[in-house]
């Protein structure tokens, strides 16, 4: 359903050198590049993340209750994608843990403010209502 989703940045090579480092350990490289506008995916078929400097030549800004949730492989890769964000300065928004029975994420926000998560489901533990 989802093609990509696009973030502003304010800076775009600080939020490329940021999106090559966090994405790497999921398996995703840039598939668009030009400079305005970057893209990185697992593979073409793949739902993408994107960040451009805003098309009206404004600032880009945070959008109030817009966030990006990363999917992934497990536990122990939230905790992964978690602190490589931390690392490269993004900042918290609520470290990894587990937040309903089988819903594992940690929260992030990029250095633009962009917020995102990363986050894991173990279907064999979700409580469905």
């Amino acid at each position: 359903m989802i093609g990509y989703v696009t973030l502003g940045t304010n800076n775009l090579q600080d939020a490329a050198a940021f999106y090559d480092k966090l994405l790497a350990p999921i398996g995703a490289g840039r598939i668009m590049d030009n400079e305005t506008f970057i893209a990185w995916a697992t593979d073409m078929d793949s739902p993408g993340i994107s960040v451009t400097k805003p098309n009206d030549g404004n600032a880009a800004t945070v959008g109030n209750g817009v966030m990006v949730a990363l999917e992934v492989s497990s536990p122990g890769k939230v905790d992964e994608i978690y602190n490589k964000a931390m690392e490269l300065g993004g900042s918290d928004e609520g470290a990894p843990g587990e937040r309903m029975p089988g819903f594992y994420a940690g929260y992030f926000r990029d250095l633009d403010g962009n917020k995102l998560n990363a986050y894991f489901i173990d279907p064999t533990k979700m409580e469905m209502g």
